[in-house]
């Protein structure tokens, strides 16, 4: 299993995780703001007006409203990352990671446009006379790229599990237990029984929750989130500045943060703010595809608020409530996670200078110090050799104490290169002080606003609603996808595998179904990407036209 997941990450890492991959997101973006000279601001406006339903028509085909259409979308991008994304780029980049994540927003709004707006022309409809729509329709009806569209599609069903489905549960059931201390089984059942409710009755139902769960959801987490940056109304001047002033330099060590270079923000904020939006993986187009409109650019811009309500508020939200309460450099007493700990032949102090900046060394990788290898002394839960440091979550951890279930240990453990060797020792648990990250670090962010404590609630709850529309939306994103590949019989027996592997997720570590989703999500991004730059000419013709004909009907 590891072998898996090392080959895995490998593969990844020279797709997904390159830096050619960023900039052809990026770049994409860029030639179609100035191509389209900039359609993200001068269509804002226009956009909220057809969400209402302005310049709708009788005669319009679809399956679902503008807004039903956005909300679907809406619920599929914002999720986990929003709550967890940012926290993990903030403590992997610094705050500087937040103004990438804009960036990435705001040429993202772009690419939404253009391949929604393909998207959207090129659908068809199914045997059973539902509109199908996405990438791999315009890949095959107006390029000709019968393999690429495969290529496509297929992705989509895996990263309809990997993304949409199996970690979305699995964050869930983790969170539910830690909050409320329910059994993952109990909530993996419960919610199946709901996810199935919904998605067995297809898009018309699926669109009918999602208006409704959408602006509920956003509402909950807005205003729990402004009540901390409220109460830390001191620090939100200073975090600004920290976010702008860091950009270009990278952010020095502060606190129990060590620091980040200039490409450690850059990578971080792109590819957490692509996780969050999805501008360019193709997914979205698939929920625009169904809307009720006479002309694909009217759609497209509908998309045009997506990345701008999922990053550009939302998120932007939960970096501010990090960043503003400081819980993203401050040391917490936590459960260790193994593949977050390492072991450290030198003792190590970060409140010496020299030592500081050994640490930030080999945190970011530019000179590693010695890890240690052999047999270590536990008594009473700690280790007895003084001349030992342990890292944890990139940061010198403090006040470590071993446990096996609930008492100290007391013993020896085999130590390979820096990682504890867990054979006959599956039971061990590690705590002490040091960085968090992801959810668990806005869920401690929560806590220091005006709620305390129960701030905690507002997280697991956030979660629990992010993550189902999410697990909902991609629902319907596989069975499109499924329908293209596969014909419309295919259709239900992909939605009950995907409610029986939303069950199994519930209780079972999905790390490697991680790292899957993020080569499927570049099997997606990539195509499409390539495809709608291919189709520049036919985008801009298409929008002139749109606009001759508004300007015709509303003189």
């Amino acid at each position: 299993m590891a072998q898996l997941a090392e080959i895995l990450s490998t593969i990844d890492s020279h797709i997904g995780g390159s830096s050619w991959f960023v900039f052809l997101l990026l770049g994409t973006g860029l030639f179609f703001t100035f191509y389209l000279k900039f359609p993200q601001i001068r269509y804002f406006a226009h956009a909220i007006r057809c969400a209402s339903g302005k310049y709708d028509k009788d005669s319009d085909e679809g399956d679902t409203s503008h807004f039903q259409a956005l909300a679907t979308a809406l619920s599929g991008t914002i999720g986990t990352g929003n709550i967890g994304g940012v926290a993990l780029a903030i403590h992997l980049g610094g705050p500087a990671a937040l103004f990438w994540m804009w960036l990435t927003a705001f040429l993202g709004m772009t690419s939404k446009f253009v391949e929604v707006t393909l998207s959207h022309k090129y659908r068809e409809k199914d045997s059973n006379g539902q509109i199908a729509g996405g990438p791999m329709y315009y890949m095959k009806n107006r390029l000709n790229w019968k393999w690429m569209s495969i290529i496509f599609a297929a992705a989509t069903v895996i990263s309809s599990f990997g993304t949409g489905n199996l970690p979305q549960i699995n964050s869930i059931s983790n969170s539910i237990f830690a909050t409320f201390g329910i059994d993952h089984k109990i909530t993996g059942f419960v919610l199946s029984i709901l996810l199935a409710a919904v998605i067995l009755g297809g898009i018309s139902r699926i669109s009918k929750v999602t208006e409704k769960l959408v602006p509920i959801m956003a509402i909950f987490y807005f205003l729990g989130g402004l009540s901390v940056i409220l109460y830390n109304a001191g620090n939100i001047i200073p975090s600004f500045i920290q976010i702008f002033s860091d950009v270009f330099t990278g952010t020095a060590a502060t606190g129990g943060f060590l620091g980040a270079t200039f490409s450690y923000a850059f990578n971080r904020g792109v590819n957490r703010g692509l996780f969050s939006n999805e501008a360019g993986q193709g997914s979205a187009p698939i929920a625009h595809a169904a809307a009720r409109a006479h002309e694909p650019v009217s759609e497209g811009v509908v998309a045009i608020l997506e990345p701008f309500i999922d990053t550009i508020i939302i998120c932007t939200l939960t970096g501010l409530i990090l960043l503003a309460s400081g819980a993203w450099k401050e040391k917490v007493r936590n459960t260790f996670q193994f593949t977050d700990m390492e072991i450290i032949s030198k003792q190590l102090s970060d409140n010496n200078q020299t030592d500081r900046q050994l640490l930030r060394q080999h945190i970011l990788e530019t000179k590693s110090l010695p890890l240690f290898s052999g047999k270590v002394v536990l008594q009473d839960g700690e280790l007895e050799n003084k001349e030992l440091s342990i890292i944890h979550s990139r940061s010198l951890a403090e006040k470590v104490q071993f446990f096996k279930g609930e008492k100290p240990f007391t013993g020896t453990l085999k130590i390979h290169e820096g990682k504890v060797d867990l054979t006959n020792n599956e039971d061990l648990v590690v705590t002490g002080k040091s960085l968090l990250h992801s959810a668990p670090l806005t869920t401690y962010a929560f806590t220091k606003g005006f709620f305390g404590d129960w701030g905690q609630y507002i997280v697991s709850i956030g979660l629990l609603l992010f993550a189902f529309s999410t697990v909902i939306s991609w629902s319907y994103y596989g069975d499109r996808a499924m329908t293209f590949l596969f014909g419309t019989k295919s259709v239900f027996y992909f939605r009950i595998a995907y409610v029986i592997g939303f069950f199994l997720a519930s209780f079972t570590d999905t790390t490697i179904v991680w790292i899957f989703s993020g080569i499927a999500i570049a099997c997606m991004t990539i195509p499409n990407l390539i495809g709608i730059l291919f189709l520049h000419k036919d985008m801009k013709e298409t929008v002139s036209d749109y606009w001759k004909q508004f300007k015709e009907e509303n003189p």
